[in-house]
């Protein structure tokens, strides 16, 4: 695989955030701009002109316009599993057949929602939309996010295998109006089945009297679900080279599709396609998903940045950094490159965060004057939607801006309590309004930034391994027979809650 020199960006020198201002008077110009409908600015983060220029170097040392173009074109992109990464082609981005296969199964997933809506299925009011993972973080953000207002059905996704989830999920549904949504890309994974077997308890002991007819799957493995009782009309197939946490795209979304009207899941569609057109198209200088890479990658390996945070300055986005951190810490959370090698380096950050003012009572005092340099990421919608005074959206608007100028700029007192040292970066993304297109650019912005880190640091970012361990150590844990070679500490857990 190609190597990289980081020497050329480890030997600059660090530049106070005020001072790049203060040496490019069109800094705002080139570092804050429009793309996709979206509003980046990227001006309060250390990089600048000699930062840019060095990663660019970076980029073409590693390959990656033709990394960007395998990713596109569908061609193999994730060697240790030999496949492409095809939910681009979700988008009508990759090979002809690929983005044709795609149309064909969204065609499918809205012909079972025009059933639904026809009333094939009888009376529906509830959703229950089982899975885990990416098969269970895109739904609920999608229908969280957009579906307060206008959704149809009441959906509650379901994911963790606790049983007090499952009540929860449950608590507001009624059995007889419920459809239960499987979505699992194997339809082998271990908490999903088993909280979908306790779904069919539930129907049977509301006297529901065909349960297997009230389920849908979702899966990339459709003889699976055939395999467990759900009837082949009413499997939504995906491919197999669309990984969970990009699957939100596919049939993944149907629950949301259902909720939202499937021309919403459209334009969610269309607005990642206008970030995937940006993200092919646009110079680096001023390509969003490419920058934000950049200032990762500058404080993670220059800075020593360990994690960065997102908060998002609007109450429908609570779930965008449950989202973010697996797509980010499941893709880029590794210690080898692709073909094998140890990574020498540190890989992509933990990443954290929380919603608006919530977030500036709670985690704020170590952003201002803690000692962990922690970059972050502001998200905002300009216009309101919701039924209160003004004041409320102008005031949470202020405050997000305040916070980014305030980390920047800091206040020295003599106080050491009472001292911000400042020059903290942050960038600020603004949607005009949150709706599906402004939601699907933004999701597709943290895909194409994933990316563009793992190519830059020469890993993976399309398998995950890493999830698998505890996963057999679980079933191995649950047999007598393998459960002795565990160490004595796990085994007196084990003996202690009686399992």
């Amino acid at each position: 695989m190609p190597s990289t020199d980081w020497t050329a960006l480890e030997t600059l020198a660090d530049k106070p955030l005020e001072a790049l201002f203060e040496g490019d008077g069109q800094r705002l110009r080139w570092m804050a701009f429009d793309a996709a409908g979206l509003h980046f600015d990227f001006t309060k983060t250390h990089l600048d002109q000699a930062v840019v220029a060095a990663f660019v170097r970076l980029a073409e040392q590693a390959g990656f316009k033709e990394a960007r173009e395998r990713l596109f074109s569908g061609a193999i992109v994730n060697p240790t599993e030999g496949r492409p990464a095809e939910h681009p082609a979700e988008r009508g981005e990759g090979s002809e057949q690929a983005v044709e296969l795609a149309g064909q199964r969204h065609a499918r997933m809205r012909a079972v929602v025009d059933a639904i809506e026809a009333g094939a299925f009888g009376d529906v009011t509830g959703v229950l939309h089982i899975g885990i993972g990416g098969s269970a973080l895109g739904p609920a953000l999608l229908v969280d996010a957009l579906g307060r207002e206008e959704e149809s059905y009441r959906v509650s996704v379901l994911s963790n295998i606790d049983g007090q989830s499952f009540d929860e999920a449950v608590r507001n549904l009624d059995p007889q109006t419920t459809l239960v949504v499987v979505a699992s890309k194997t339809f082998t994974t271990a908490e999903t089945l088993r909280n979908a077997e306790s779904a069919l308890e539930w129907l049977t002991a509301n006297d529901v009297a065909d349960p297997y007819g009230r389920v849908i799957a979702v899966t990339a493995a459709p003889a699976k679900a055939v395999e467990w009782g759900v009837d082949e009309t009413r499997v939504l197939p995906f491919g197999e080279s669309v990984g969970g946490r990009y699957s939100l795209w596919s049939a993944v979304g149907f629950s949301a599709a259902l909720a939202l009207g499937v021309d919403a899941f459209s334009d969610l569609l269309d607005g990642a396609a206008e970030m995937d057109q940006h993200f092919r198209l646009a110079p680096p200088e001023q390509n969003a998903p490419m920058l934000a890479a950049f200032g990762d990658l500058y404080y993670a390996q220059k800075r020593g940045a360990e994690t960065r945070a997102i908060f998002a300055y609007d109450d429908r986005l609570r779930l965008l950094t449950s989202y973010v951190q697996q797509l980010s810490m499941e893709s880029n959370g590794k210690s080898v490159t692709a073909d094998g090698a140890p990574l020498g380096r540190p890989s992509g950050s933990v990443v954290w965060g929380g919603v608006g003012t919530d977030a500036q009572h709670a985690v704020f005092q170590l952003l201002h004057q803690g000692t962990h340099l922690v970059p972050v990421e502001f998200v905002a919608a300009v216009e309101a939607d919701d039924g209160q005074d003004p004041a409320h959206h102008r005031e949470l608007l202020l405050n997000c801006f305040a916070q980014a100028a305030a980390l920047m700029k800091g206040r020295k007192s003599e106080q050491g309590a009472r001292d911000y040292p400042g020059d903290r970066p942050s960038t600020t993304i603004l949607l005009s309004r949150l709706e599906p297109r402004s939601l699907g650019a933004l999701l597709a912005y943290h895909e194409h930034r994933t990316f563009t880190e793992a190519v830059l640091l020469g890993i993976n970012p399309f398998d995950q391994y890493g999830v698998e361990l505890g996963k057999e150590m679980a079933r191995a844990i649950d047999d007598p027979e393998t459960r002795d070679g565990f160490d004595p500490s796990t085994r007196a857990l084990i003996e202690r809650a009686g399992l």
